[in-house]
């Protein structure tokens, strides 16, 4: 009687667990196993291990095709705007009714615009070859101190006028690193760029670099004009911008090249 018992609340305890499996394998991620494991707890604690791994799937999933879709969206819009803006004026050009005053200001203007699309053109690229692991690197060893304050004094006039303090504090001695000097300007060339480009005017930001015992961090503060209305892991996202509307020169892929350079190296 006892082992026919025994025997009864293992089946049981089985048939529930089966059961759960079972819902889980039809889809319903949200499934929970109610009844006592007993001697089948650690089965019990593989499967929500399985079941918190399905549901961070289907999450990264759905989240993966949202940016998919708007990435088309947005590389549709930003190849359009300076494509559309080119074709109408060279269709103004041909007017031979206009003036050469008038001439001169629809060339100038095809010349922003073809700059534009350049521009955006070799930003695509580049953060598709760094993403897809073409990226090739000159390593060398470099005073990353005297970097950043290369790159900040080259950026000098776009920084007055954003009308932004930025503060530089950094160890007294060197910092010596192995990185692809080009590349490493290009990351904060960027990072300096969007601060001025969407940090608040009139505020200030700061540029930390510290040594931890054999790797350096380097972290950049600064105070965005507009409010952050998106998913803060999203902001290294391709083609997301600081400007919801999409109306200024940014292209919404620096950060993105940012992530992809670092990541490389």
């Amino acid at each position: 009687l006892f082992l026919m018992k025994k025997w009864n609340l293992i089946r049981l305890q089985y048939t529930e667990l089966l059961d759960t499996t079972e819902e889980m394998a039809s889809g319903d991620t949200k499934v929970t196993y109610n009844g006592k494991p007993g001697i089948f707890h650690e089965l019990q604690e593989k499967l929500v291990r399985v079941q918190t791994g399905f549901d961070t799937a289907v999450q990264e999933e759905v989240k993966s095709q949202r940016m998919k879709s708007e990435l088309i969206t947005n590389v549709s819009h930003d190849l359009k705007t300076p494509l559309t803006a080119i074709i109408t004026y060279v269709d103004l050009l041909k007017n031979e009714n206009i003036t050469a005053e008038e001439r001169q200001e629809y060339v100038q203007v095809l010349e922003q615009k073809s700059a534009r699309l350049k521009t955006l053109t070799e930003d695509l690229f580049e953060v598709s070859k760094a993403t897809s692991g073409n990226i090739k690197l000159d390593p060398q060893e470099l005073d990353l101190i005297h970097l950043i304050q290369e790159v900040q004094l080259n950026l000098e006039d776009r920084i007055m006028q954003s009308g932004i303090q930025f503060k530089l504090t950094v160890p007294q001695e060197k910092v010596m690193v192995c990185l692809d000097g080009q590349k490493t300007c290009r990351i904060f060339g960027n990072l300096l760029v969007n601060i001025t480009k969407y940090g608040l005017y009139g505020s200030r930001a700061s540029i930390d670099v510290e040594t931890i015992t054999d790797k350096v961090r380097v972290t950049l503060k600064n105070v965005s004009a507009a409010e952050i209305t998106y998913a803060s892991d999203e902001i290294m996202e391709r083609f997301t911008r600081g400007d919801a509307s999409r109306n200024t020169e940014g292209s919404g892929l620096a950060l993105a090249i940012v992530k992809s350079i670092v990541e490389a190296q």
